[in-house]
């Protein structure tokens, strides 16, 4: 449940990003303003090169902005160095890729305790059994002592959804999660995240799966680096054109 009278836990001001190339400058995020409140589920759709999987490296830390500002929580991301973003991301946010980026040579459970171990989160004693009980809940408890070869594409993606919620993170961003998942298997990783995002999560999902958009309650469109329209698919059925900064009731 969003609470609309909190504040953002994630706060985009006036963020640009500009990468340099061979033949000059390229823009791929162009002011970008934007406020996530706790417990939002919230999609990232756009054709390619909109700038959707930039957006999430600018609240992850995994990229920086070339100019503006990136607030997460209390943290301004965007002001710190490369050492103390490794340890806030351990923390404070999951990341779930779509090609799950298992160590292969680590069991599902070594895996999934990973990032305990590198935050130092969690006494000792304690991790494996929390490693279990997240694999227990994504529903591949039997698979723990596998190497991730040895799983299909929707478990080793069900493993990465446990890697990320290992440090209880409050914030989950995943980018193109589903991409490489048959229909069925999708939806399964879909109901996973309303799982979460039922117990306080707050979920930023890159997709290029119109069905899957649909069903999250909000949906940022990108265009050409920019937010085009702010789509609410709540009940009160709200669409925002961030452009013109107008709302009106969708028929």
């Amino acid at each position: 449940m969003v609470n609309t009278d909190a504040r953002p836990l994630i706060d985009l001001r006036n963020v640009v990003k500009t990468y340099e190339t061979g033949a000059g400058g390229v823009t791929v995020l162009k002011d970008i303003n934007l406020k996530v409140r706790p417990g939002e589920f919230l999609s990232i759709v756009g054709p390619s090169g909109s700038g959707k999987s930039t957006l999430l490296n600018m609240i992850t830390g995994i990229d920086r902005p070339t100019d503006g500002e990136v607030y997460v929580g209390d943290q301004a991301v965007h002001k710190m160095s490369e050492n103390q973003l490794a340890r806030w991301r351990g923390r404070n946010v999951g990341v779930i890729f779509q090609f799950f980026q298992l160590l292969p040579t680590l069991t599902i459970l070594e895996n999934t305790m990973l990032p305990m171990d590198f935050c130092n989160v969690y006494k000792r004693r304690e991790r494996k059994d929390r490693a279990m009980r997240l694999l227990e809940q994504v529903h591949i408890a039997e698979h723990a002592h596998k190497l991730p070869s040895a799983l299909s594409g929707g478990e080793q993606q069900r493993a990465a959804i446990a890697r990320a919620m290992a440090n209880d993170p409050p914030v989950i961003v995943a980018d193109e999660p589903t991409g490489n998942l048959d229909t069925v298997t999708a939806d399964g990783v879909f109901a996973l995240f309303e799982q979460l995002v039922s117990e306080g999560k707050t979920i930023m999902v890159v997709t290029h799966d119109q069905s899957l958009s649909e069903r999250m309650e909000r949906v940022l469109h990108l265009l050409d680096g920019r937010i085009d329209r702010d789509q609410n698919n709540g009940h009160n059925g709200r669409q925002m054109s961030v452009e013109s900064g107008y709302e009106h009731r969708l028929a």
